[in-house]
């Protein structure tokens, strides 16, 4: 049995994160899933949350956005819309991020501009959540 599998995480700007990695913790849709080498295969959506990925027995955070993972017995691929580590997150831009989203609730928009606004403020609400339940 393999004892690493392959995380690809890539985003809009390209690739944001591409090592083997022992264990991966992913937000779905489902709930928070656990993948581990010679996982069954699976596809569903990622939610805005917390990526843990466990690597050289060390666990690693990222914020991520909505999205898509595939999961092959070697491989855990992620396309995402954002996907942070928890270093490099500005808390001070994501609560700006989050006052902004909020605000621009309050005015009237198009179901469109709504889902964008929405979309938005699960973004910076997964970076300050990340940012503060692991103060790094």
């Amino acid at each position: 049995m393999a004892s690493t599998l392959k995380l690809e995480i890539v985003t809009a700007e390209g690739p944001a994160y591409c090592e083997d990695v022992e264990m991966v913790t992913l937000p779905a849709v489902q709930g928070q899933i656990g993948v581990l080498p010679e996982h069954v295969p699976l596809m569903t959506q990622m939610v805005p949350g917390e990526i843990i990925v466990r690597k050289g027995g060390q666990d690693q955070f990222l914020a991520v956005g909505g999205g898509l993972i595939e999961v092959t017995a070697d491989r855990v691929s992620i396309l995402t819309d954002m996907a942070i580590s928890v270093e490099k997150i500005d808390q001070a831009s994501a609560e700006e991020a989050r006052q902004r989203a909020l605000a621009r609730l309050n005015e009237k928009l198009s179901s469109e501009e709504v889902a964008s606004v929405n979309a938005a403020l699960a973004r910076s609400l997964a970076q300050l959540n990340v940012k503060r339940r692991r103060r790094a």
